[in-house]
C-alpha cells in the first residue's frame, strides 16, 4: 500500500488531501508512524522524531493513529487477495507476498493479476497500491517499491541479472541501513560490486547473512510464500515524555510496559523462552538485557524476570527515555521446505 496510514487518514478526512500529513504524536518525544507523499517531499519519513519532521516541514499536519481502522482496511485488502490465491504471506498491515503460480481465476499472466488486484483495491477502499511481479520474493519486493506510488513493476527472469547488478546496495531487500553503510566503507555500492565478493569472504565479514547476500545478488531466493509464517517475537515499548531518573520510576513504568506486553501475548497466543529488556537512555545510547529458559515464560513470572533484568542494568546516573520488553524464541511449527516459483509475466 502507498503511505498506508496517511492515505487512510486523507481518504477519511478530505480536508487533508493534498496536504503534508504525518500519522503520529506531535509531542516532543513523538515519532512519525507514516508520512503522506506530500510530506515526504520535505524529507519526512516514518521513524523520524516529530520534532525533526516539523522542522523539515513547518506546515506538517499531525494526525493521531487509528490502528483499529488500519487493521480493518488491511483485512478488507487481504480478503481481496484470497479471491486469487490462498498463498498469502502478510509482512505487515500494508504489505504481503502472494504466490499466484496456481490461482483461483486460472489466469496464466501474473502481471494481469497484479493489475486486477490494484484496480479492486482502488475501487473497494479508495486507496492506491503498488505491486511488484517477479519469480522470487526478493525481486518481487524490490519491484513493488520501484514505481511508487500507484506503481506496477515487473522483473522478468531474463532481465534479473542486469537489474540486480545496477541496483544500489541500500535498495536491496534484506540489507539494512547499518549493513549498507559498512558495505559502502568496503567499496560496495551496487549489486555488481557485491557480486565480486566470494561466498567465503561474505560469510567471514557478515556471518550467516553473507550466504543470503551471495544468493540474492545472483537472483537466487527459494523461500516460499508461507501463509502460516510464524511470528518470531512479540513485544512493546514506551517512550516517556520526561526521562526517568530513578530505579523506582523505572520499575513503576516497567509495570505499564509489562501490562501492554501481556495484552499482546494474550491476543497472539505467543509462548516464548527468551525475555529481552530494551533501555534507551537520554543520550540515545541503547542497551538490551535478555534471559532465556528451557520452559516457556508464564504470565506469572514475566514481572519477576523483567524486574530482574531492569535491576541488572548500570544506569550510570543517566535518564531513561524508553523501556521495551520482547518475548522471543517462540513456539514454532514452521515448515522449512522451499521451491522456486515459476509463472508467466506477460
Amino acid at each position: 500500500m502507498d503511505a498506508f496510514f496517511a492515505s487512510v487518514e486523507q481518504r477519511d478526512n478530505p480536508g487533508l488531501k493534498g496536504k503534508p500529513v504525518a500519522v503520529g504524536g506531535e509531542r516532543s518525544r513523538g515519532v512519525v508512524a507514516a508520512a503522506s507523499y506530500e510530506a515526504r517531499k520535505f524529507g519526512v519519513h516514518s521513524a523520524m522524531s516529530s520534532v525533526t519532521a516539523k522542522k523539515k516541514c513547518p506546515d506538517l499536519i499531525f494526525v493521531k493513529p487509528r490502528f483499529n481502522v488500519y487493521r480493518e482496511v488491511s483485512l478488507q485488502i487481504r480478503n481481496i487477495f484470497f479471491d486469487y490465491t490462498d498463498l498469502v504471506e502478510p509482512l505487515s498491515l500494508d504489505e504481503a507476498f502472494l504466490d499466484v503460480t496456481l490461482n483461483k481465476i486460472n489466469e496464466p499472466v501474473a502481471t494481469n493479476i497484479a493489475k486486477e488486484i490494484k484496480l479492486r483495491i482502488k475501487s473497494e477502499t479508495g486507496l492506491t497500491s503498488s505491486a511488484g511481479v517477479s519469480f522470487n520474493k526478493f525481486l518481487a519486493k524490490i519491484a513493488s517499491d520501484y514505481n511508487k506510488p500507484d506503481g506496477l513493476y515487473v522483473i522478468k527472469p531474463q532481465a534479473a541479472e542486469y537489474f540486480i547488478e545496477n541496483l544500489a546496495i541500500e535498495k536491496f531487500f534484506g540489507i539494512g541501513r547499518v549493513t549498507s553503510q559498512k558495505m559502502h566503507e568496503a567499496g560496495i555500492y551496487t549489486g555488481k560490486d557485491l557480486k565480486q565478493i566470494s561466498l567465503n569472504d561474505l560469510i567471514i565479514k557478515y556471518g550467516k547473512p553473507g550466504e543470503f547476500y551471495y544468493n540474492i545478488v545472483r537472483g537466487i531466493d527459494s523461500r516460499p510464500v508461507n501463509p502460516k509464517r510464524i511470528r518470531k517475537s512479540v513485544g512493546t515499548e514506551i517512550t516517556f515524555d520526561n526521562d526517568l531518573q530513578s530505579i523506582e520510576e523505572i520499575l513503576f513504568e516497567l509495570k505499564n510496559v509489562e501490562n501492554e506486553l501481556l495484552k499482546r501475548i494474550e491476543k497472539t497466543g505467543a509462548c516464548g523462552r527468551t525475555m529481552t529488556l530494551k533501555v534507551k537512555f537520554e543520550d540515545f545510547e541503547q542497551i538490551t538485557r535478555s534471559k532465556s529458559q528451557n520452559s516457556y515464560f508464564s504470565t506469572k513470572n514475566i514481572h519477576s524476570i523483567s524486574v530482574e533484568l531492569a535491576s541488572s542494568v548500570n544506569y550510570r546516573n543517566k535518564g531513561v527515555r524508553l523501556l521495551g520488553l520482547t518475548l522471543s524464541n517462540l513456539e514454532s511449527n514452521e515448515n522449512d521446505s522451499a521451491s522456486q516459483l515459476e509463472f508467466d509475466f506477460d
